[in-house]
């Protein structure tokens, strides 16, 4: 028998890395740590109001959006529109998108990015958060750029 050195990892809900930012409950069931690099998945959570992100560009990976429950506004370089639950929204690199909660009720949903690694400007923003540091948009912008990430549209 052939034994692999990749073991299945399974993540119950609730398990995983819960990362609040600016309003936004992040639950990142896969990292980076736990996929090579390859692959994160988070569920997402937003209230009522909630700007999740302005629009924005990835040049360094893609994300994809799925929708669970209520009704999430989501901008998609054309403009907004407003979706459902098993709805789903490609960011590939390059392209514009930006979402938010502009219902009365909370949203939940899905965000994998391929490859991983994006977690951790959610980690860096609230670890500055959590230092007294006010997430303005200002301040967002130089995170991104961290990231390989720019406002839309360009400034």
């Amino acid at each position: 028998m052939i034994e692999s050195e990749f073991k299945a990892l399974l993540r119950r809900p609730d398990e995983g890395e819960l990362i609040r930012v600016a309003g936004v409950q992040h639950l990142f069931q896969l990292t980076a740590a736990d996929t090579g690099g390859r692959f994160a998945m988070e569920e997402f959570t937003l209230a009522p109001g909630v700007i999740g992100a302005r629009p924005h560009v990835h040049h360094g990976h893609d994300e994809y959006f799925y929708v669970l429950e209520g009704e999430l506004t989501l901008h998609d370089g054309n403009g907004e529109v407003s979706v459902g639950p098993g709805h789903t929204l490609a960011a590939v690199r390059g392209a514009p998108h930006g979402y938010r909660n502009a219902s009365t009720a909370p949203v939940r949903g899905l965000c994998l990015y391929t490859p991983a690694g994006y977690e951790d400007y959610f980690r860096e923003v609230h670890a500055a958060v959590g230092a007294g540091v006010e997430a303005t948009d200002t301040v967002l912008t130089e995170f991104r750029s961290r990231f390989q990430t720019t406002a839309w549209p360009p400034a």
